[in-house]
């Protein structure tokens, strides 16, 4: 456990009509997330802003699609690459490649950033 879970852990142990509740039932009534999830929600709105071309030059050529006409999930699948080494896995666009596979048609085809959100937090709030 890092520094910052342990922090968010002993801030929601304060609240005392809570003290009863075990950590995640406590993250779910305060209506926040674990920070694992926060990271990664983190990633994927980075991850969403790059493919609309919010990052023109910075996010340019960072993401390829993958040409897949028959998919069962959203539709939108971006390719993942391969490394020999380890530590590549926990590089950006490794790190993000999965999660988006597993987020809605209706996240992906969002409009804009805030519908984007919306339905990231609807589709990270039922991941266990």
């Amino acid at each position: 456990m890092d520094l910052l879970e342990w922090v968010q852990r002993t801030a929601a142990k304060m609240i005392t009509r809570l003290k009863h509740l075990c950590y995640e039932e406590r993250l779910r009534e305060l209506r926040l997330f674990s920070l694992e999830k926060r990271r990664l929600r983190g990633d994927l709105l980075a991850a969403f802003q790059c493919l609309k071309g919010a990052y023109k030059r910075a996010g340019e050529g960072l993401f390829t699609m993958a040409c897949r006409h028959r998919t069962r999930s959203n539709g939108f699948k971006l390719k993942e690459g391969r490394f020999r080494l380890d530590i590549r896995k926990k590089f950006f666009t490794v790190r993000v490649v999965r999660p988006w596979h597993r987020l809605p048609r209706e996240a992906v085809t969002a409009s804009s950033l805030a519908v984007f959100k919306v339905s990231l937090d609807g589709a990270l709030s039922n991941l266990v």
